[in-house]
């Protein structure tokens, strides 16, 4: 696999559109950085770590829904395997003018764009999320 972060998204993207309660994922640290911080904002209800059929590690995501619709409407990878996207701390996107959150690798961790800015760094732009 190439992209797992992209793969992940994918996953969360197409359980949301079947309605589904939980995902599973292959589990890696990154994968599990970038859940904390999907977490921390509200986009998902929170995640368990467990094994999948063969005994590899994996992650449950508990996918959150408002009224019958998911809470998020739309994930992007902006850096990719192929085209990095790195940026300083002035030049962090908003998502909708704040109401979504993009998702920094930074020298401190990974964190939202808020986190980013308030902690002074930039990085790697992950992923936006609306």
């Amino acid at each position: 696999m190439n992209d797992p972060i992209g793969d992940m998204l994918t996953r969360i993207r197409n359980s949301q559109m079947r309605g589904k309660s939980t995902v599973m994922t292959p589990a890696s640290k990154m994968r599990v950085r970038v859940l904390d911080v999907l977490a921390s904002e509200g986009y998902i209800r929170g995640y368990e770590m467990t094994q999948d059929a063969n005994g590899h590690p994996a992650i449950e995501i508990s996918l959150k829904y408002y009224e019958g619709t998911p809470v998020i409407r739309e994930m992007k990878r902006v850096s990719k395997p192929g085209r990095r996207v790195y940026l300083g701390v002035d030049d962090i996107p908003q998502v909708r003018q704040g109401l979504g959150v993009s998702i920094v690798s930074t020298s401190k961790g990974v964190m939202s764009d808020a986190a980013a800015r308030a902690a002074n760094v930039g990085g790697e732009v992950l992923c936006t999320v609306f």
